[in-house]
C-alpha cells in the first residue's frame, strides 16, 4: 500500500484534501457578515450572539467522536462524504429559519456535519499521503480551511446579500451548494487506496479516545487556546464595533482577521518540515495573538484591521502546526479517536470561554472586557507549550 500511495501523483489526493478544508468552514464563517442583520431581526442580546457563535464549536465538541466511530464503521472516504453532506443539508435548512429556534436548529446540523469532518481530516491525510508528507498534506487542507473562512467575509455583504435581495436567509443557504458539489467529488475521485479500518473489518477497532493518554488532554489545551480566540473574536467584533460607533469597520476587520491566515498557511507549506513540532513558533504565536487582541479591544480606528489580520496569522500558524501533531505523535489507527479527544476538549473549552466572554460584557456593560478570555487564552497557548516541550513532543 506504502509503494502504491508513494507512486501516485500527489495532485488529486492534495485538490481534495483543499476542497474538503475549504468546505470546513464556508457555511459557519458565512454567519459573521450578518450577525447585525440577525440580532436585529430576532432581538438577540450579546449572550446570544455568544450562543449563536458558538454552535459550531459546541458542535465540534459534542459529536467529534461520531467522526472517529465512523472512521472506523464504514472507512476513511464514507466518513468524509458523510460529514460533507450533513454540512451541506444543514446550511440549506438555515436559508428556512423563521426564528431563533430555528437558526439554532440548523446550525446545529450543519456543525454536526463538520464536527465528523474534523478527526476524519487528519485520518485522511495519513490515509492518502506517502510518507514525509504529512506535514504537505495538512499544510494543504488547512490552507483550504482558511479559504474558507475567508471567502464568506470577503463577499458575503458586498456581492451575496445584493444578490439574495438583501435576504440573510438566501445568503446562508446559497453556501450549500459548493460543499454538496465537493461531496460528489470526494466520492467520484477519491483515491482508492486499501482502508485500514475496513481491512481489520472482523477485528476490535477502537473510536473512543484514550482519557488517560495525557497527550489527548495537552493538545485538547493547546487547541482549545487556538479556537477560543479565533471563534470569540469573529463573534464579538461585528457587535463589539458597532457598540464603539464604527461599524463602517466590520467587513474589513472580518476580511482581515480571515485573509491574515492565507499568508500563514501558504509559509507553512514551504517550510513545514522545518517549523513542525518546534516549540518557540507556539510561544511566539501566543505572544503575538495577546499583543493584537489587547489592540482590538482598546485601540479601535484605522489600524483595527490590520491589527486582526496579525492576529489571523498569529493563530493560524498555530492551529496549522498543531494540527500536524496528532499525525506525527499518534499511530495511523489511533489518529482518529486521538483527534477525536482533542478536539472534544478544545472545542467544549472554546465554547465555554465565548459564553463567558458575552456573559462578562451583559453582566458589567463594560464591552472590552469580552476580549479578556481571548487574552487569557494567548498566555496559556504559551504556557502549555512549555508543557509539551519539557515532555519531548515539542523540540
Amino acid at each position: 500500500m506504502s509503494d502504491a500511495r508513494d507512486e501516485a501523483s500527489l495532485w488529486l489526493p492534495l485538490s481534495l484534501l483543499w476542497l474538503s478544508g475549504i468546505a470546513l468552514r464556508l457555511t459557519i464563517l458565512a454567519v459573521a457578515p450578518v450577525i447585525p442583520a440577525i440580532r436585529s431581526e430576532f432581538g438577540l442580546t450579546a449572550t446570544e450572539v455568544g450562543l449563536l457563535g458558538s454552535i459550531a464549536p459546541l458542535l465540534f465538541a459534542a459529536a467529534a467522536m461520531g467522526g472517529a466511530l465512523l472512521v472506523a464503521r464504514i472507512g476513511v472516504r464514507g466518513a468524509l462524504v458523510g460529514g460533507l453532506v450533513i454540512v451541506a443539508a444543514g446550511a440549506a435548512l438555515r436559508g428556512l429559519a423563521v426564528d431563533f429556534a430555528w437558526l439554532i436548529a440548523a446550525s446545529v446540523v450543519m456543525s454536526a456535519g463538520v464536527a465528523i469532518m474534523q478527526p476524519v481530516m487528519p485520518t485522511t491525510v495519513r490515509h492518502w499521503m506517502p510518507q514525509g508528507t504529512i506535514g504537505l498534506g495538512t499544510a494543504t487542507y488547512t490552507n483550504g480551511l482558511l479559504v474558507g473562512e475567508v471567502i464568506p467575509v470577503l463577499v458575503m455583504l458586498p456581492l451575496v446579500m445584493p444578490l439574495m435581495n438583501g435576504s440573510w436567509r438566501g445568503a446562508l443557504a446559497v453556501w450549500a451548494i459548493p460543499v454538496a458539489l465537493t461531496a460528489l467529488f470526494v466520492q467520484r475521485a477519491a483515491p482508492r487506496f486499501p482502508d485500514p479500518f475496513v481491512a481489520l473489518r472482523h477485528a476490535p477497532r477502537r473510536w473512543m479516545p484514550d482519557w488517560r493518554h495525557g497527550l489527548v488532554w495537552r493538545l485538547g489545551i493547546l487547541f482549545c487556546c487556538v479556537n477560543a480566540i479565533y471563534f470569540a473574536v469573529n463573534a464579538f467584533i461585528p457587535i463589539y464595533l458597532t457598540n464603539e460607533g464604527r461599524p463602517d469597520l466590520i467587513s474589513a476587520t472580518l476580511t482581515a482577521l480571515n485573509f491574515g491566515q492565507i499568508p500563514a498557511s501558504l509559509l507553512l507549506l514551504a517550510v513545514a518540515r522545518r517549523v513542525e513540532r518546534r516549540a518557540w513558533a507556539y510561544i511566539a504565536s501566543g505572544l503575538v495573538s495577546l499583543a493584537a487582541v489587547v489592540a482590538l479591544a482598546f485601540a479601535v480606528g484605522p489600524l483595527t484591521p490590520l491589527w486582526a489580520g496579525i492576529l489571523g496569522f498569529s493563530d493560524a500558524a498555530a492551529l496549522i502546526l498543531g494540527l500536524t501533531l496528532p499525525p506525527l505523535l499518534c499511530a495511523p489507527e489511533d489518529v482518529a479517536r486521538t483527534s477525536a479527544g482533542v478536539f472534544t476538549l478544545s472545542y467544549g473549552g472554546a465554547v465555554a470561554i465565548s459564553l463567558v466572554a458575552g456573559a462578562l460584557w451583559d453582566a458589567t456593560g463594560i464591552a472590552w472586557l469580552a476580549f479578556a478570555p481571548m487574552a487569557a487564552c494567548a498566555l496559556v497557548l504559551a504556557a502549555i507549550t512549555l508543557v509539551l516541550r519539557a515532555r519531548r513532543e515539542l523540540g
